[in-house]
């Protein structure tokens, strides 16, 4: 009798955690994200969205190519806080709680690597999905009704964020991350939540990408912060990283929406590459085969000039492309250069544009690439600002 009973309590509470870690209705106007279901990355989930294959291939000039392996930290002191930009193929207009290869695939891309240098979190969140987006390049129209406002969306981040302060934090530093769609709610966390509270002085730094800070003429504060200013230096706390990338060759058309001012005051653009000002050659992790989201099109020049097999997942081109930031009109944006080389054995073309059925779409410039083509560098500032922190807490 007592074997039955305890096999009994064993099998209530495997069920019970099975019921736990399923997704829950996408309905209820608040999810409980002590779930782990409700989360691709989290130092505890067995079925971490951000521990994946990494290794890069490095090409050089000459077409020589080395493996440079992918090396987690072992015990990172900060964390970082991911929120993924549009990636959901759901057929309304607001995507569930239940990720699949699209969400995976982004977190490989744009989030898994940080986990060099801190503890990585990402929660899922019930986003405004590419079938909604795409109706205004005439896409069909998403099946449903549209969510009220205030449904999904900030409110699941900030629930997120909340779950994580109180749960997982500990008094650790902090850094938040998005792009696109992830980067305006990433934007907004920080005004409503960090600006001005008491858990600014917790926050390292918000790499805010693809999506536009506005602050005002000539300033570094102000604007959409009231006290966090724009990175200017690789060891600078409390600040923020935000830029939207053109092709020299494309700038900004009339039509963009990003890198765009309003109200007066231009959009931020800080050079990851050089936070100074300058111009600056970044560290960039390109996917071997592939873009964001899949909106790249179907066509990609190939790496090197005679064509070589290339295992990793990433490849890693020194010297190829230079950043500066740029303004012309209503726009201030970083502005990427191809440095060219027809006597070099590796390519000197580079995709990125969103490819619709009419060709590339210029109004949204290299938004496909804003991550990749300076993660190192991002890295690089991340681990520097980390020592810092340590310095003073």
């Amino acid at each position: 009798m007592f074997r039955i009973l305890i096999a009994g309590v064993a099998l209530t509470l495997a069920l019970s955690t099975s019921v736990q870690a399923q997704a829950p209705d996408p309905t209820i106007a608040h999810a409980d994200y002590a779930n782990p279901a409700l989360w691709l990355c989290r130092p505890d989930l067995k079925d971490d969205k951000c521990k994946v294959d990494l290794d890069a291939t490095v090409i050089a000039l000459s077409g020589k190519t080395t493996l440079e392996k992918f090396v987690p930290a072992k015990d990172p002191k900060i964390d970082c806080f991911f929120v993924y930009p549009t990636v959901s193929l759901d057929p309304g207009w607001q995507s569930d709680f239940i990720a699949d290869h699209m969400e995976w695939d982004d977190i490989k891309l744009q989030f898994a690597r940080f986990a060099s240098v801190c503890r990585t979190f990402a929660p899922i969140y019930r986003q405004t999905t590419l079938t909604a987006l795409r109706v205004a390049s005439g896409g069909a129209p998403p099946a449903g009704e549209r969510p009220a406002a205030g449904f999904g969306g900030y409110a699941d981040v900030l629930d997120a964020w909340n779950y994580y302060l109180q749960h997982e934090n500990h008094g650790r530093g902090v850094v938040l991350i998005g792009h696109s769609q992830g980067a305006g709610l990433i934007a907004r966390l920080a005004a409503n939540e960090i600006d001005g509270k008491s858990i600014q002085k917790q926050f390292i730094s918000a790499l805010v990408l693809g999506s536009p800070v506005l602050v005002p003429a000539g300033k570094d504060v102000g604007g959409a912060f009231k006290t966090i200013p724009l990175c200017r230096a690789e060891d600078q706390l409390g600040c923020v990283i935000n830029y939207s990338t053109f092709r020299d060759t494309n700038p900004p058309p009339a039509n963009s929406r990003f890198g765009r001012g309003r109200d007066g005051m231009p959009a931020a653009c800080t050079n990851p590459a050089d936070l100074k000002g300058g111009r600056g050659q970044p560290e960039a992790y390109f996917l071997t085969r592939g873009f964001l989201n899949g909106s790249g099109g179907t066509t990609q020049p190939a790496w090197t000039k005679t064509p070589v097999e290339i295992k990793t997942p990433f490849v890693k081109v020194p010297g190829l492309i230079t950043t500066e930031c740029k303004s012309s009109g209503d726009f201030t944006y970083l502005s990427m250069h191809v440095n060219a080389d027809p006597k070099g054995m590796r390519t000197h073309e580079l995709a990125g544009e969103i490819v619709r059925p009419s060709g590339p779409d210029w109004s949204w410039g290299l938004h496909l690439i804003d991550v990749d083509h300076s993660m190192g560098d991002l890295l690089r500032i991340v681990s520097k600002q980390a020592a810092a922190y340590a310095k003073t807490h």
